[in-house]
């Protein structure tokens, strides 16, 4: 088995993937922000080359590099913040593959799809056609994107980048800046007001759709390839929106209708051939399914009553 460091151990994604590997029998090691203890566990900001040293004073096989600031409208109002963490920081854990010689995975985002209109997403479009990304998150993933690229011809660094497409379920704790179902979920829960923009559309997957398929790499690994990462449920959100006030008993009146947001793509649907083919990509989880186990989650977070 191989010896594996997961940058963003402790993130909502991080922490699955963690437990996945190590079910799986690898070594894995852990970096993170957050005050965790564990004996492989290194609290380290990846924006912050010297900190780096000490999580490299041994030897990886694989990285996988999960660590980001996370979401559009976090990169709107910590753009400082999100610039620093996701490019400066992706650019020192290319540096230290470059003295270290480690595999590299490179989580990235659908996001990076911008504004195209192309009814199927194919991972070979940025490089056929000019894409605007909408808002700063989406830029710093592209512009990791290019960073990987450019080290991949420079350097000839071994590094997969995988694109995740709406990814959901238990393990996602509440903020402002959560992934849409999150936000959903939490705000009905509690008769909080939310906005639905009608005619977009999205896929969603199932976190434990997910998860396997990011492992999977360490057993197929293409250096030089890109992966859409997504489910083959294609719903719009006023479905999603509807689901979620079922499953929770939520108030219909909370939920108010808007025709377009100017800061995303209406429809993202990838094509999720090659990761079927190369990672065993095998996404089943329906929204009727999923929802109903993230719902039941939040619930036991949130709503039940603490015992002093």
């Amino acid at each position: 088995m191989a010896k594996i460091l997961v940058t963003g151990s402790r993130g909502t994604l991080g922490t699955r993937l963690v437990e996945v590997l190590k079910y799986r029998g690898h070594d894995v090691w852990e970096v993170d922000l957050q005050h965790y203890l564990g004996d492989k566990y290194i609290r380290a900001d990846i924006s912050e080359y010297r900190q780096l040293e000490r999580v490299f004073e041994q030897d990886y096989d694989y990285v996988f590099h999960l660590a980001a600031e996370f979401g559009r409208i976090n990169g709107e109002h910590y753009y400082d913040t999100l610039w620093k963490t996701n490019v400066i920081g992706t650019r020192n854990i290319l540096e230290w593959q470059l003295k270290k010689g480690f595999k590299l995975v490179f989580t990235s985002s659908s996001e990076i799809y911008g504004e195209a209109i192309e009814p199927l997403l194919t991972e070979d479009l940025p490089l056929k056609k000019t894409i605007i990304q909408h808002n700063d998150y989406a830029l710093t993933k592209w512009a990791n994107e290019v960073q990987v690229i450019n080290f991949e011809k420079k350097y000839e660094s071994p590094i997969v980048r995988l694109r995740l497409f709406n990814a959901y379920g238990p393990g996602e704790y509440y903020h402002s800046y959560r992934s849409v179902v999150c936000l959903f979920i939490y705000r009905a829960l509690q008769g909080i007001p939310y906005e639905v923009f009608e005619g977009y559309y999205r896929v969603f997957m199932y976190v434990d759709d997910l998860i396997p398929t990011i492992a999977n790499v360490a057993h197929n690994f293409k250096p030089g390839e890109v992966y859409n990462i997504g489910g083959t449920e294609y719903r719009s959100v006023k479905d999603l929106s509807d689901l979620v006030l079922k499953y929770t008993d939520g108030n219909q009146k909370l939920v108010k209708y808007l025709p377009e947001d100017k800061h995303n793509t209406v429809s993202k649907r990838p094509d999720i051939s090659k990761a079927k083919a190369d990672l065993a990509h095998n996404p089943k989880m329906l929204l009727e399914e999923g929802l109903p186990k993230t719902v039941e989650w939040m619930k036991k977070i949130y709503l039940t009553e603490k015992r002093l």
